[in-house]
């Protein structure tokens, strides 16, 4: 699903070179429930920014789902990115003005899904979440653990073939935590590959396979 080779990513700041990930060789298979582990600079966001085509590499080589990944265009990139890519981030990014179903079918408006199928196709996965009684809440009327269902039921519905999920559990406390990380496995177990970015330990022992991050190398792969 995801292959990287030699992959080095530098940021220019000011007269600076800041090199953050130095030849990162990497290979996540397709249905597999992966974290990514490392302090803050190690290179662990930016490593799934270049995953999420958010972001572009400088050197080597990233192949996903068999596709060489280099030179996108913006217009290319947002083409895989739909196409292959559900995100979920830890701070929700939920539309406030819109309700739990709006935000949810919002993907799918961007593929040009008929509103009355979009809605319905909400609803469903909102309902997979345990959410469809909130369908019509706005945002400001939801708990952070709800806010992240229903983040996980947006990048859901456009059925990706891999999820990203960038700190999921971070605004959240211990007991929803573990709730956010039980629907994330159900996902897993359903055959989707879903990567995870955190910092915490106890997070990533609930993943097959934790990639710890030092320095912008990988210093070790521990599987379970």
């Amino acid at each position: 699903m995801i292959k990287l080779h030699n992959i080095h990513k530098s940021y220019h700041v000011g007269k600076e070179s800041l090199h953050v990930l130095k030849g990162i060789d990497l290979h996540i298979k397709e249905g597999e429930l992966v974290s990514i582990m490392g302090s803050s600079g190690s290179g662990k966001s930016t490593l799934l920014n270049l995953v999420g085509l958010l972001d572009n590499y400088d050197e080597g080589t990233y192949h996903l789902d068999g596709n060489l990944m280099k030179n996108l265009t913006e217009n290319q990139a947002a083409y895989y990115r739909n196409r292959f890519l559900g995100f979920v981030f830890q701070s929700f990014n939920l539309i406030s003005f819109k309700n739990a179903q709006e935000n949810v079918a919002l993907p799918l408006y961007y593929q040009g899904v008929k509103r009355e199928e979009r809605n319905a196709i909400a609803l469903e996965y909102l309902d997979k979440v345990g959410l469809k009684p909130w369908a019509e809440h706005m945002p400001n009327e939801l708990s952070g653990g709800q806010k992240q269902r229903v983040a996980i039921a947006r990048a859901l519905a456009s059925k990706p073939k891999l999820i990203l999920a960038d700190e999921p559990t971070g605004a959240l406390d211990t007991t929803t935590s573990y709730e956010v990380m039980e629907l994330l496995k159900e996902i897993h177990h359903e055959g989707m590959t879903v990567v995870i970015v955190t910092h915490e330990h106890d997070i990533a022992e609930m993943t097959q396979k934790v990639i710890h991050l030092t320095d912008g190398i990988i210093e070790k792969i521990t599987e379970h």
